[in-house]
């Protein structure tokens, strides 16, 4: 398998730069090749993490342990969707979009997921809450998250939902300061309503 990243299709250049495999020390290296045998290509994401190892190996566990709990792939990729679009995040929307469809989505799930909303009424509600909690920095009322829980957000769901919204904001933060190079078919982020 190759593990280069993806060239660089305009001419903007990233102000954080993406190591190679050569660049960074063999532990890393194991990491990131690891990360490409897994997801068969290998994100500039992954890539830029890796100037610092601790960030990758941060992210990487957090996101393997947030894994097997109870939200679906897709409410997952709900959740990514809505926190990239409200967090201006063209690389992380872009790279969402391509896993939520990957999950499932159609394209007007993509669409209601990047303005916080969903056809179920539970996926609905994780998008709604997720959209809240970046749009006020967690300054959630009384009143936002007696309706999460009416419409069937327990306390672990609402905190798994508060993870993945964390976990979302590292990778926008991250992609936004370095201009990271959108290695995934672009979705412009100028297209919501």
């Amino acid at each position: 398998m190759n593990l280069k990243t993806k060239p660089m299709e305009n001419d903007v250049m990233p102000r954080i730069h993406p190591v190679t495999l050569a660049q960074t020390d063999a532990k890393t290296a194991a990491t990131l090749k690891a990360v490409g045998a897994k997801l068969g290509m290998l994100p500039n994401l992954f890539t830029t993490l890796a100037q610092a190892p601790a960030a990758l190996n941060g992210y990487l566990q957090f996101s393997e342990a947030l894994r097997p709990g109870r939200l679906t792939p897709r409410q997952r990729e709900i959740i990514a969707i809505a926190v990239a679009q409200e967090n201006a995040c063209g690389y992380c929307l872009s790279a969402h979009v391509a896993m939520g469809r990957g999950a499932g989505m159609s394209s007007e799930d993509i669409d209601q997921a990047r303005h916080g909303r969903a056809q179920d009424a539970q996926e609905g509600a994780v998008a709604d809450l997720a959209l809240r909690i970046v749009q006020s920095r967690a300054e959630i009322s009384d009143t936002a998250l007696a309706a999460a829980r009416q419409a069937g957000l327990d306390d672990g769901l609402i905190i798994e939902i508060i993870a993945h919204v964390a976990l979302n904001v590292l990778t926008n933060y991250v992609n936004r300061i370095a201009d990271t190079d959108v290695d995934f078919p672009v979705i412009e982020l100028s297209s919501a309503a």
